[in-house]
């Protein structure tokens, strides 16, 4: 039980802050090599399939006409493979987190992987099994000043198995990440498939309200804010809405 302790605290500690206990001065947990390896791919694989089927279920015609055109647009990209770029941008308190959690459930009970990821810790509280960006991706802290930033995650990494067969990456509240976040990801998601398409031919459905939190920058100006922001990077012209 001690040691089935250890290994929970310590996955958390991965999933919130990128570090093992021993990084944090506690006592490291046993674990095997596979585990060690596959701990990622099992996060993504622990969900329950028939809870998830009761809940898109029960939930599923909740959906207004304007969610529900959403939702099924996603589930066709996701049934057909394709891949692709989409932007989810709408007021707050119109249901964005309700649409996606439906969708991250409907892909899962499939047992299939969707990745869920936040720019800030509370927006990811929200989501099911969802993590920050910045911890699952391993972004540079300094993405801003970096001029072609990557992700810190190689080839034969766990993580990188994971963003090979995820079916769909969901980032939440994208719209408070650095442009350069975005471009970090992307020439990552290329390198890790092997694929030149955009994000490495993966789907990616970003959620967001421009209306609300841009990226913040130390002592900045609104036009360094305006520059950081999603819509003035390459990706602003090339995702469906």
């Amino acid at each position: 039980m001690y040691n089935e302790a250890l290994i929970i605290i310590e996955d958390m500690c991965l999933t919130i802050v990128n570090k093992a206990l021993v990084q944090l001065g506690m006592t490291a947990p046993n674990r095997e090599i596979h585990d060690l390896f596959d701990r990622e791919l099992q996060r993504e694989q622990e969900f329950n399939s028939n809870d998830l089927r009761l809940f898109v279920q029960s939930n599923i015609t909740k959906l207004n006409i304007q969610q529900k055109h959403v939702y099924d647009t996603i589930m066709q990209a996701v049934s057909n493979n394709a891949g692709g770029l989409y932007f989810l941008d709408a007021p707050g308190g119109t249901g964005k987190t309700f649409v996606v959690s439906l969708i991250l459930a409907t892909i899962r009970s499939e047992q299939k992987i969707a990745l869920a990821l936040a720019s800030s810790g509370i927006a990811a509280t929200l989501l099911e099994g969802g993590r920050t960006a910045h911890s699952a991706l391993k972004l540079p802290l300094n993405v801003q000043v970096i001029e072609t930033p990557t992700c810190n995650i190689s080839r034969n990494s766990a993580m990188a198995k994971v963003l090979r067969l995820t079916s769909i990456i969901l980032w939440d509240e994208c719209t408070m990440a650095n442009k350069k976040s975005l471009e970090a990801f992307n020439r990552t998601m290329q390198d890790l498939r092997g694929n030149q398409q955009l994000f490495g031919g993966a789907l990616i459905l970003l959620s967001g309200d421009f209306r609300q939190t841009l990226p913040v920058i130390p002592r900045s100006t609104p036009a360094d804010e305006i520059n950081a922001c999603l819509k003035s990077s390459v990706f602003g012209d090339m995702y469906e809405n």
